[in-house]
């Protein structure tokens, strides 16, 4: 580890002879040095400026060493004191360890020893923003790392997430299939004082229901045929972390029942067993349908419904949020370039066009299938429409079918199959003329040229 660079250290004493020793002592090492008399002026000169550390006296007039100890603690339960004490006095100074402190001294000292404890108090005061540093980037990069948007709809979300994702509430997700549910609920995770912990993902929809209930809450040795040991749940698994229940509006009653419990009461009984288990966990559930739709329609709990939507956090589709699609389409090039060693840098403003003229069903997740297939079809720096899917460029064209060989087949060559049938199959639309065929196929006529060329196409009215 590197040494520490000369440090704010703040000499408490009222002896003024110590005081001169240990203020003419720590210059000489390189570090900055202030000395007071008396823990109450310690104290206001602790509330004007920061100090990487404090050497105390244990025996001062008026605030005593134990009661200066804990003010300065109370203010900043991380500053750094060594407390400084006669050999009558060690027992106390141990306890003021105990309380806090980080070392003693004791008086008569050695100016070798004075230095040791004291690169060695600011080593550890390095280290320890070394890791709150890492923390704080840690954190920053989970914020909203995979979540793009500088709509003003994304803007607002982002300030409810980060003004919620401390608190221990429930929050319910809405929001169409596509638009980042989980991302949201993983950035309110890694925000919280529980980041460090678990975060489970419970796709509900996806099991039957008596695995589920195994699943969520555990169940006991012969709960059932197969049981043959005790087994915790996912509840379990993530206790004092953040359960992400996606898609919530699936889970069948009896499930639902012990969810409000585990909510309520902060406790569930395994499947099979007689004693209750209690767990600390934050719920974050999402959904894309009406979930009060369900309710009265009588599939879903009323109660569990308002115990989940304490907090609703609703995400606009991007059909809502165009001015998103430039940004989150430069994040996927960036992305799926690199992951397929391209450089795909940019995309023509015909293509940009075509993106922000679609509804997008799909969301975020289509949105970004269609980058990736792009980057992967592209054999240049530019995206254009002719690497954008058929259905996104409307009705011009009909395109040959696809098909599977039995034997399996080159993905580049089934590509550039497709290309040529498909330029083809427009060629003979248009008898021929490249112009009008490149216009149904919404790509320069430059571009189409190229293309024929390079496929070898040939076509004869």
């Amino acid at each position: 580890m590197p040494e520490p660079a000369g440090g704010r250290i703040l000499v408490v004493d009222d002896e003024e002879i110590v005081r001169e020793v240990l203020q003419d002592l720590l210059r000489r090492a390189g570090h900055q040095v202030e000395t007071v008399a008396s823990a109450e002026d310690a104290l206001e000169a602790l509330a004007q400026r920061s100090f990487h550390l404090v050497l105390l006296d244990f025996m001062l007039p008026g605030i005593g060493g134990f009661e200066a100890l804990s003010r300065i603690r109370e203010v900043n339960p991380s500053q750094l004191v060594i407390i400084v004490t006669a050999f009558a006095s060690i027992e106390n100074a141990v306890q003021a360890m105990r309380l806090g402190a980080y070392d003693y001294l004791t008086k008569p000292f050695k100016n070798e020893e004075v230095l040791l404890i004291v690169r060695n108090a600011l080593r550890q005061r390095l280290l320890e923003e070394e890791n709150l540093s890492l923390r704080r980037a840690l954190l920053e990069r989970h914020r909203f790392d995979r979540i793009i948007g500088k709509s003003k709809p994304m803007q607002e979300i982002y300030r409810l997430v980060e003004q919620v994702a401390p608190s221990r509430t429930t929050v319910l997700i809405q929001g169409e299939s596509g638009t980042g549910k989980e991302l949201i609920a993983q950035a309110m995770h890694h925000m919280s004082g529980r980041s460090d912990q678990p975060f489970i993902t419970v796709n509900s929809g996806s099991m039957p229901p008596d695995l589920l209930e195994s699943n969520l809450f555990g169940h006991v040795r012969g709960a059932f045929t197969g049981a043959v040991q005790d087994k915790k749940g996912l509840f379990e698994v993530a206790e004092n972390g953040s359960i992400f229940f996606d898609e919530i509006s699936t889970l069948n009653p009896e499930v639902q029942a012990k969810l409000l419990r585990v909510i309520q009461e902060k406790e569930f009984i395994p499947v099979g067993a007689v004693a209750s288990v209690k767990v600390e966990t934050r719920i974050i559930a999402a959904t894309n349908i009406d979930l009060m739709e369900l309710v009265q329609r009588g599939t879903f709990r009323e109660d569990l419904y308002y115990r989940l939507n304490v907090i609703s956090v609703r995400l606009p589709p991007l059909r809502e949020r165009k001015e998103d699609i430039p940004l989150l389409t430069g994040h996927f090039l960036d992305k799926y370039s690199t992951e397929n060693n391209k450089r795909v840098e940019r995309i023509s403003e015909q293509a940009m066009q075509v993106l922000l003229n679609h509804s997008w069903p799909g969301n975020v997740r289509e949105l970004e299938n269609v980058i990736e297939r792009a980057v992967v079809l592209s054999t240049g720096p530019l995206v254009d429409t002719d690497l954008l899917p058929a259905a996104l460029l409307g009705d011009a064209v009909e395109g040959p079918p696809l098909f599977v060989p039995p034997d399996g087949g080159s993905l580049y060559q089934a590509i550039e199959r497709y290309e040529r049938e498909l330029i083809l199959a427009t060629l003979r639309r248009t008898q021929g003329v490249q112009k009008r065929a490149a216009e149904l196929l919404k790509v320069k006529p430059t571009t189409l040229n190229e293309k024929i060329r390079r496929l070898k196409i040939q076509y004869r009215a």
